[in-house]
């Protein structure tokens, strides 16, 4: 059996698990109490982050990897663009943007007090060029390269979630009409409710 260790409200697990729940993988999962992580996890995977996915044996820890191997099983919808490089390279160049920048404002916006280097404010408008990016993207399309969720929809959406939900009504009220549509598709989107059950 596939085992999945995940934590509900990590925006790592949380696109590993809606990957996973799209291909239709079966799966075992353990949620993890961050503060007493299972020997077993740590056994499988030493640094302790979740996802971790057992498969026979493997161990794919990485959220991104897990992903991918979810969609090499069974990609119904063609979240990989499988016939579009240039959607793939962008995709990849998103992933990277969200992972690497965004995610480092993020951190900073939603835990400003442990960064008192500069105001929530500053760290905000750092994660806001991301956001007008997406939302140009949406420009005359539900999703951020197709007419459907693909790979990048769905590993960038539990951040922007997360950044948007640091103060809800600034989000509700920025010109950011697109993404704020396309949030709420995914988090209403049978998917997303689905992952997120206790």
């Amino acid at each position: 059996m596939n085992t999945l260790y995940s934590f509900r409200r990590c925006p790592y697990a949380m696109r590993a698990r809606m990957a996973l729940r799209y291909s239709g993988v079966a799966l075992d999962i353990i949620e993890v109490s961050l503060k007493a992580k299972p020997a077993e996890m740590l056994a499988l995977s030493p640094k302790g982050t979740v996802p971790v996915l057992s498969v026979d044996g493997h161990v794919i820890d990485e959220s991104l990897a897990i992903m991918r191997w979810a969609l090499a099983q069974n990609d119904p919808q063609d979240w990989l663009l499988k016939d579009d490089p240039a959607g793939q390279t962008l995709t990849t160049a998103l992933i990277e943007e969200n992972d690497q920048a965004f995610k480092l404002h993020l951190n900073r916006y939603k835990y400003a007090e442990r960064y008192p280097e500069q105001p929530m404010a500053v760290y905000r408008a750092q994660g806001e060029v991301f956001l007008r990016e997406l939302d140009e993207l949406l420009d005359g399309r539900d999703y951020l390269l197709a007419e459907h969720p693909t790979l990048a929809d769905v590993a960038l959406m539990p951040f922007i979630r997360q950044f948007a939900h640091v103060d809800r009504e600034w989000f509700a009220q920025t010109p950011y009409v697109r993404l704020q549509a396309w949030l709420q598709r995914f988090l209403e989107s049978a998917l997303f409710t689905g992952v997120m059950q206790k």
